[in-house]
């Protein structure tokens, strides 16, 4: 079903060598929709919460009691499970939303960039800098996702889905006992496969940083063209 959305044509022109998160409003809350494959009404549902101002929204299917039959398997992500246990809550039948604040980090800045498609893959990154005097001392964990964003109306949904389609989990120590001279960095970069059936000119990354008591502190997303004013 959303492999035929995600192989609409897109009409993104990738005239930049790379899309990244500078000049992009900093998002002040994280909205989160899982969806259980196993329901095939759930993506069309016009309860589906909408993202509002400033309001970061990325989509999770989850796999199903069915397996490959379940309607929405060709999108499911074990991630999600992941995530949800991160969370503290139990995986639905049908769908649920959760919204938590991006409290913010005075004086340092969360980056998130990937550069264009190649052989089925795009290198992503996400940087913390520069590292907060909140996180000496602290392990931190940061999450980049891979999402295909997907417009309203596709495949019936509601809203405007950021769908996604791989994920990245990593811990940055600033508990690290560092040698004179040496310099801790909150930073990871990596190849990300672009899943089976989805279109590489509607890739984008997100990426969040939590504290060790799970707030997110900063969020990103990256968008491609010249920055909002």
């Amino acid at each position: 079903m959303l492999a035929a959305a995600a192989l609409a044509p897109a009409g993104t022109a990738w005239a930049q060598s790379f899309c990244a998160s500078d000049g992009q409003p900093k998002p002040v809350q994280l909205l989160e929709r899982f969806i259980n494959a196993d329901c095939d009404t759930c993506w069309a549902d016009p309860a589906t919460p909408k993202a509002a101002a400033n309001q970061l929204a990325i989509d999770w299917v989850l796999p199903g009691s069915k397996g490959d039959d379940a309607p929405l398997s060709a999108v499911a992500a074990r991630e999600a499970l992941a995530r949800l246990a991160v969370l503290g809550k139990t995986p639905p039948a049908q769908s649920l939303a959760s919204t938590q604040p991006v409290t913010g980090l005075k004086g340092a800045t969360l980056r998130v960039a990937h550069g264009l498609p190649l052989n089925g893959y795009l290198g992503t990154s996400i940087e913390l800098k520069p590292i907060p005097a909140a996180a000496k001392g602290r392990q931190w964990t940061a999450w980049l996702a891979l999402v295909e964003t997907l417009p309203a109306g596709a495949e019936n949904s509601p809203v405007e889905r950021n769908l996604i389609r791989n994920v990245l989990q990593t811990t940055w120590d600033g508990r690290k006992p560092l040698s004179k001279g040496e310099q801790n960095r909150f930073f990871d970069g990596r190849s990300m496969s672009i899943a089976e059936g989805a279109n590489p000119e509607r890739m984008r990354v997100v990426g969040w940083v939590e504290d060790d008591k799970g707030q997110v502190r900063v969020a990103a997303e990256s968008r491609c063209g010249p920055p909002q004013k």
